[in-house]
Parts: C-alpha cells; sequence; structure tokens
C-alpha cells in the first residue's frame, strides 16, 4: 500500500498538537522500534501476501504477550549505542599485573570509566539474553508464523558469535578484569553483529508494539481479502480518536464501488471518511481495527482529498490546489490495481455553480473507474439528486434534526440524500448577525 504524507496528515496520522493515531499505537518500548514503527505505517506490506504474513505475526503476539522479553529496554540500546562509539585506546588487550593496575586506578582515579565498562557490559549481556530468549521461541512453539520465524533465524546466526557464550555469563558478580577483557574484544568483534541484532529487534519491537495496541483496544483483525472482486464491509468501525464514537456499518462492493455522503456542515461527514480511511490503513498494517468486523480487500493504497492547502510562495490559489490534487487522484484512479478514494466536499475554492460543474463532472468520471472504492461528500445536495437514479451509486447522509430556532447532530448515518441547510441558522445561533447589526 503506498500512501502519501498528504493523506496520512488527513487521517490523522501524525498531528504536532493533541492525540494522533500513531501515538494511539506506538507502544514500542525502545526508540529504535519507533522508528521501524513509523516508517511501517507510511510504507505497509507491498503485497497480500506479506501483508497476510504480518497480521499472522501481530496475531501471535497478541495470543502470546507473556513470551515478550523484559530484560531488554530502550535504555539497552542507548548504551549499546555509547558502548560502541567510545572510544577505546588500548592497543593491545589488558593483561596480567597491568590489568591488576589498571582496575585498581580506573576505579579510584577514574571511576566514570569504571562504572561506564560495568554498566555497557551488564547491558550488552542483558540484550543477548533477550536475543537469546527470543530465539528459544522457535523451539517452544509449533506453529510460529513464518515471517517471525525468518526474522528469529536470523537473531539466531548472529547469535552465533564465539563471544556471546561468555557475555551471556555477566552478571553482578563478573570481576571488573574478566568485564574489561570481554569489553575490548567486543569492541573490536561484535560491533556490526550487535547493530544488526538491534535492527531485527527493533522490527520485533515495532510487531509487538502494534499487537499490544490490538489488544489494549479491544480491537477486531479484518478478514483481509484478495484485490478483487471489491469489498468493504464493515460493522460497527468508529474513530479510534473519539472519546464516545458513533459506529458505523458500511458495505462496499464491484456493483456499488461509490458512495455518495451529503448531511450539513459539522454532521459528521468528515469524521466518518476518517473512520473509513484509518480502518483501512490499520487493516494494511497487519494490526487489528476499530469495528466489530472489517472485511476488506487488499487495496495499492489510500488517496485523500480532504484539507487542500494553498501556496502563497508559488502564487497558486486553493481552487488551483484543489485542481492539483484531483490531478493525481486522476492519475492514481488510472491505475488498475484498488484505492481507497476519499473526497471531503470537493472545490470549495470557487463559487457554487462551478463547484456544482466540477463535482458533477468528476463523479461522471469517477464512474468510469469501477477498479476502485470511493466516497465524495458534498453539501451541494443537488449534485446527489442529479445522480439519484443511478443504481450503481450508494447514498447516505446524516441526521440534522431541526427545531424551529436550534439544530442538533445525531452523528447518525443513513441511506439517502439529505437537503438540510443550516448555515443560516449558525450565523443566528452564535449571534454573529447580532453583532453585525449593532451600531
Amino acid at each position: 500500500m503506498r500512501n502519501d504524507k498528504i493523506t496520512l496528515k488527513d487521517l490523522a496520522v501524525y498531528t504536532s498538537e493533541g492525540s494522533s493515531v500513531f501515538s494511539l499505537i506506538d507502544l514500542t518500548s525502545t526508540q529504535y522500534g519507533k522508528d521501524v514503527l513509523r516508517k511501517h505505517v507510511q510504507n505497509p506490506p507491498a503485497t497480500f501476501e506479506a501483508l497476510q504474513e504480518m497480521q499472522d505475526v501481530i496475531r501471535f503476539w497478541v495470543n502470546h504477550p507473556d513470551q515478550w522479553p523484559s530484560i531488554i529496554s530502550n535504555g539497552t540500546l542507548v548504551m549499546l549505542d555509547k558502548f560502541f562509539e567510545s572510544a577505546d585506546t588500548g592497543s593491545a588487550p589488558p593483561t596480567g599485573f597491568n590489568l591488576i593496575i589498571s582496575s585498581f586506578l580506573q576505579k579510584i582515579l577514574n571511576r566514570s570509566e569504571y562504572f561506564f565498562t560495568q554498566f555497557s557490559a551488564s547491558h550488552l549481556a542483558d540484550f543477548l539474553k533477550g536475543c537469546t530468549e527470543m530465539v528459544a521461541l522457535l523451539d517452544n512453539n509449533e506453529n510460529i508464523p513464518a515471517l517471525l520465524e525468518r526474522e528469529l533465524n536470523l537473531m539466531k546466526d548472529e547469535l552465533k558469535h564465539r563471544l556471546t557464550p561468555e557475555i551471556l555469563k555477566i552478571d553482578k558478580q563478573t570481576p571488573y578484569k574478566q568485564l574489561t577483557g570481554v569489553s575490548y574484544r567486543a569492541r573490536r568483534e561484535m560491533k556490526h553483529m550487535v547493530q544488526r541484532l538491534m535492527y531485527h529487534y527493533a522490527r520485533l519491537d515495532a510487531w509487538n508494539a502494534m499487537a499490544k495496541a490490538t489488544k489494549a483496544q479491544d480491537w477486531t483483525f479484518p478478514e483481509l481479502q484478495p484485490a478483487f472482486p471489491l469489498c468493504f464491509e464493515a460493522k460497527g468501525l468508529y474513530h479510534p480518536l473519539l472519546e464516545e464514537p458513533i459506529s458505523y456499518d458500511v458495505d462496499f462492493n464491484e456493483k456499488q464501488n461509490l458512495l455518495i455522503l451529503t448531511g450539513a456542515n459539522m454532521s459528521g461527514k468528515t469524521t466518518f471518511m476518517r473512520s473509513l480511511g484509518l480502518g483501512a490503513l490499520l487493516a494494511h498494517l497487519g494490526m487489528g481495527v476499530p469495528a466489530k468486523k472489517l472485511r476488506i480487500s487488499f487495496l495499492q493504497g489510500i488517496i485523500t482529498n480532504m484539507h487542500v492547502e494553498d501556496n502563497i510562495l508559488k502564487g497558486e490559489s486553493y481552487f488551483f490546489a484543489e485542481v492539483k490534487r484531483m490531478k493525481h487522484t486522476a492519475e492514481s484512479l488510472a491505475q488498475p490495481e484498488p484505492h481507497l478514494v476519499l473526497m471531503d466536499e470537493l472545490f470549495k475554492g470557487t463559487n457554487v455553480h462551478d463547484a456544482y460543474e466540477c463535482t458533477r463532472a468528476v463523479i461522471e468520471g469517477l464512474l468510469e473507474r469501477p477498479n476502485h472504492l470511493m466516497v465524495l461528500s458534498t453539501h451541494l445536495y443537488e449534485v446527489a439528486q442529479y445522480f439519484s437514479e443511478r443504481k450503481d451509486i450508494l447514498f447516505a447522509y446524516f441526521v440534522t434534526q431541526l427545531a424551529d430556532d436550534s439544530y442538533k447532530f445525531s452523528y447518525e448515518l443513513k441511506p439517502g440524500i439529505s437537503n438540510d441547510r443550516i448555515g443560516y441558522r449558525i450565523l443566528q445561533k452564535e449571534g454573529v448577525l447580532d453583532l453585525l447589526k449593532k451600531k
């Protein structure tokens, strides 16, 4: 799956303020794991088979949380970085009388170096012990997932280093002179081997984080399907960042792959589309999704047209920015592989007549792209009415409860087309018109 920065921003995967989807799933124990998880979100598995393997791994960690080694922490890996990057000026390993004198002088005259050696050797031992615990899963589990098995076998090969048995024996009682000798040899022989192990561990940390998030949020593993026939069937799908979310049921298929969404501003259209996008994204990471059930085709990518921004430096207007984003969408839809396309209130940067004509033309073009799943929201209910007789289009709207001088949103999704118009009421309720009338 390929998703650009605009899509990730529109879906609030990363935000500079408040909560984000990434912060919700980032239950990694190390910065290295966090970096791998971030790259995984930006570049989900590229094939259906790879996605299935990833989901199998995350299922495994959901079902076996007690088999994750707790001995390795973020401090462990940070210390190992410092250990292998620190200067070691000795040209030969310390031995005999020189080692005894060196140990005594280090403890008295250079306490920082003395404790650094003890501390780093201890962390190196902890890291190798944790990796050894991981590798033991190969012998203790009959049905270990294929992707996890390959990763652990790579770790197993790295642990065959000749210094590993000696380092695994290090504990609090290990003499300083022995630690000095081990540190000297480890710096010269194990740097690249440990770095490769740290990479493997970071991948496992990222996978385990998605499993922990799935379990902590009580999310459901989706039923993954090949790209075709198209399907997006969700029951009880909701937005994971809302404290009291409203759930939705939706069903796309190859016969009805376009949904036109209507309803008043603030009624819930954007939140609904974000819920669809986040459900699809999380499913393609291999983890659970915020829904009672989700059956989804393997998608090539998610494309959003939600919060377009103009570019003053380039002299681009808001409308031209909208057109450019729509052009990118059209280019992506020319590909045969299916995408999920989420379009929110297109062509806000022009007048109502232009917006109607442009939106209608875009919908007519979208109907020529049956290989993709598409949602288009609009407050121009005339557009929806124009296509209302089409049997290959789904129509849904968000309910607005209207009274004489007020309105209320239930955020309830119903089949059909809305003709609610509440802009004037909002101006009245917020007192804007009264303020303008004051002299």
